[in-house]
């Protein structure tokens, strides 16, 4: 019914420049927050960095003056743009949103299917 579609991800050099995008498709009334969360081989998911409906922004502190999240509502669309990528960025990206199929209806938490960032010389 709904999904988020990721896309963006790669391999690049360390001190280059990435951007992720996270594009809701499908039926639905609304998102409200969305966010984005790593996960590297052998450990748990971490958040890296979530945005409201308004626009108020979150950071993990290891990517903070680095990431910068940004959506854009009309196209239903969350973006990370990563800068100054270090290889301990190396992870599969997963987008997350809280989506309301309906007015009134309780939300559903979605993640996409993830998307692969490695940097490395």
């Amino acid at each position: 019914q709904v999904q988020l579609v990721e896309s963006g991800g790669g391999l690049v050099q360390p001190g280059g420049s990435l951007r992720l995008s996270c594009a809701a498709s499908g039926r639905f009334f609304s998102i409200s927050a969305m966010g984005w969360y790593r996960q590297a081989p052998g450990k748990q998911r971490d958040l890296v960095a979530t945005i409201t409906s308004g626009g108020t922004t979150n950071y993990a502190d290891s990517v903070k003056g680095r990431f910068t999240i940004s959506r854009d509502n009309a196209k239903n669309t969350v973006y990370l743009q990563m800068n100054s990528l270090k290889p301990e960025d190396t992870a599969v990206y997963y987008c997350n949103a809280f989506v309301f199929t309906e007015l009134g209806r309780k939300g559903l938490n979605l993640w996409g299917q993830g998307t692969q960032v490695t940097v490395s010389s």
